[in-house]
């Protein structure tokens, strides 16, 4: 059997002022067509499937045509990310189960695998873990105030469904994957992922998902693979298709095909996907920058410029959008600084525990430090705030 992972759609953002939906469109076409061409028997999507909550029309018009081209070759199996509603998104998610499209957006969700079998004899229980706010599922799931308690409570869950399953004549235990979205195990991140620390407590460890086959992870852009135990399950973020940010211009971006039999270890391999536009960091003064002809070729990437002149040139930015025509951020940093300067433009996303920046504002104004209950205060109320942008 083989499926193929992808997560980290972000279906609707932006890279700085420029609309990416296009080319996550073009991404979503190229997708359909690998499922075609390698015969693939399930789509997995581990999260943020949109940007944010309340998406905008034409990212919903790209899901729809995407997921009515995918259905025609095999079923996808969906997770809401941290930036998704899973309200919205899993809206009609019993009326979709009939077309294909098996979205795991609820708690009751988490038992409710997606069975899948061929004709070698492979048994696949494929279960979906939505991203869990603590706050909003601690009651339910009996676990503390942490996204690695509450994702280990659903594993508990997901665990207990698996022994619960009847056996057929083959008398083989069906393979198990499982997919989640959150930070595992010291996955290296980015700029462009949002926090969801809560305190500074948001990473799980690798075994919280033992008893599975593969987990299908999202959140993190980098693909990359997290270290578990000799017997553990294979642990992998398929990464984000597109760079969202130039935190990512090293990254290879690629989705993940995983061939399973009955028994036996698992086969993995990972597809680059292809590059609209690339990303890239050019220095030098605004003389060599505009006139070198060696930067012929960077025309139509994403440029980052860092200016070199010993005095601040005018009219910087205008002047290089005459040679590069999405150049989308420049710092001047003159030869004597010993530091990076502010980005002209607008900032990259950054990235930043929200409770860490209210414990040092209390700590600068009140020169104390921050006590317990007034970290635990601020942990309840950032996870109420992202509840309540999540369910708006």
């Amino acid at each position: 059997m083989r499926l193929l992972h992808t997560a980290d759609w972000h279906l609707g953002r932006s890279f700085e002022s420029w609309s990416l939906i296009e080319h996550q469109e073009q991404f979503l076409r190229w997708l359909a067509d690998v499922c075609i061409e390698r015969s693939v028997d399930a789509v997995l999507v581990s999260g943020d499937v949109y940007d944010r909550a309340v998406p905008p029309l034409d990212a919903i018009h790209v899901l729809e045509n995407a997921l009515g081209s995918l259905v025609a070759t095999c079923p996808v199996i969906l997770i809401p990310g941290n930036h998704d509603s899973p309200t919205r998104l899993g809206f009609g998610g019993q009326l979709l189960d009939a077309a294909r499209v098996h979205l795991r957006a609820t708690l009751a969700d988490i038992v409710r695998p997606v069975a899948l079998s061929d004709a070698q004899g492979t048994r696949l229980l494929v279960y979906g873990i939505p991203f869990l706010e603590p706050l909003a599922v601690r009651d339910q799931l009996g676990c503390e105030r942490t996204h690695a308690s509450a994702l280990a409570a659903a594993m508990e869950l997901i665990r207990a469904d698996v022994r619960r399953q009847p056996s057929d004549s083959s008398g083989l235990p069906p393979r198990v994957v499982v997919l989640a979205h959150g930070v595992v195990g010291g996955g290296a991140r980015s700029d462009s992922e949002r926090d969801i620390s809560i305190g500074g407590v948001a990473e799980a460890p690798a075994s919280t998902f033992d008893g599975c086959d593969y987990v299908a992870l999202g959140h993190l852009h980098r693909p990359q693979w997290i270290e578990s135990a000799a017997a553990g399950p294979l642990i992998h973020y398929s990464g984000s298709p597109l760079a969202y940010s130039f935190s990512e211009e090293q990254h290879t971006k690629s989705v993940t095909l995983i061939d399973l039999a009955p028994t036996g270890p698992l086969t993995v391999e990972q597809i680059a996907v292809p590059v609209p536009r690339r990303l890239i960091t050019l220095t030098g003064t605004l003389q060599q920058l505009c006139t070198d002809p060696a930067l012929d070729g960077h025309a139509d990437d994403w440029v980052r410029a860092i200016v070199t002149d010993p005095v601040r040139p005018e009219r910087i930015m205008d002047r290089l959008r005459e040679r590069f025509g999405f150049i989308v951020a420049m710092a001047w940093q003159p030869p004597a600084a010993t530091g990076p300067t502010p980005l002209d433009g607008r900032p990259e996303d950054v990235s930043a525990d929200p409770v860490e920046v209210v414990r040092a504002f209390i700590e600068h104004v009140t020169a104390t430090a921050a006590s317990a209950r007034m970290l635990e205060l601020v942990d309840e109320a950032v996870q109420r705030i992202r509840l309540a942008e999540r369910d708006r």
